[in-house]
């Protein structure tokens, strides 16, 4: 069995930009900054940030297209595709991640709320008066490490 899965967490470095496919699907794209912070062989901490391109289809390039906006953090989960094209006799590469679920992240509009969809079923969550996902009330305890199975 092969796997092909890409999780993302990161910010959006661009508002998402929304198009209309020739059959009339929607597809909507845009990028993901990630960091990843490490220290090099002298110890001096280094900072590394890598930028992610995300395309959505159908509803959830329609949802995406309406709640997301640059700058705010996003949790993406899609696969991975490459797409290759000749221009002037030069072969060119793109790496996208085809997004199937997401989650808001911390902060930006709706301070840490989450809301996941997919292109089948948006979202089995019903919606308030305002359009946005009316999220469950997830319990405030404590984890406690001994009731942990492993």
């Amino acid at each position: 069995m092969y796997l092909n899965k890409a999780m993302v967490y990161g910010n959006l470095t661009r508002d998402p930009e929304k198009r209309v496919l020739p059959n009339g699907s929607t597809v909507c794209s845009f990028s993901v900054a990630t960091n990843r912070t490490y220290n090099d062989k002298d110890g001096k901490k280094q900072e590394q940030t890598e930028y992610h391109n995300i395309v959505a289809f159908g509803k959830l390039a329609d949802i995406l297209s309406q709640w997301l906006k640059k700058g705010r953090p996003v949790f993406i989960e899609g696969r991975m595709q490459t797409s290759s094209w000749e221009k002037d006799n030069v072969k060119h590469y793109r790496t996208e991640i085809i997004a199937d679920n997401f989650q808001f992240g911390d902060g930006g509009g709706n301070s840490g709320a989450g809301a996941s969809a997919t292109p089948a079923s948006t979202s089995s969550k019903t919606e308030n008066s305002g359009g946005a996902p009316v999220l469950p009330d997830y319990p405030q305890e404590d984890i406690n490490p001994e009731d942990i199975p492993f």
